[in-house]
């Protein structure tokens, strides 16, 4: 493998950009924005925002997405699910 080749593929890992692109293509994907650039614009502040701890980092669910999982695992209403319907 080249030099720059090598330096380009840690340049990536090291800045999780291929994490990044493929949340962000999810992102849009989900929501479907009338105005995907200033959706995108909007997304990239939130992870600055929250890689500086002064907000939350963009989620592809919410909480309630999570309640509503959950309570499908949670079919008794125990309050817990076993590590198999985890897995």
């Amino acid at each position: 493998m080249a030099a720059g080749e090598e330096e380009s593929r840690e340049y990536l890992r090291r800045h999780r950009l291929p994490e990044l692109l493929h949340r962000l293509g999810a992102l849009l994907l989900f929501h479907r924005p009338e105005n995907p650039r200033e959706f995108l614009i909007q997304a990239l502040e939130r992870v600055e925002a929250g890689r500086r701890a002064e907000g939350e980092y963009p989620f592809l669910m919410d909480e309630a997405n999570l309640d509503a999982m959950f309570s499908l695992l949670d079919v008794l209403g125990q309050g817990h699910i076993r590590p198999a319907q985890y897995r």
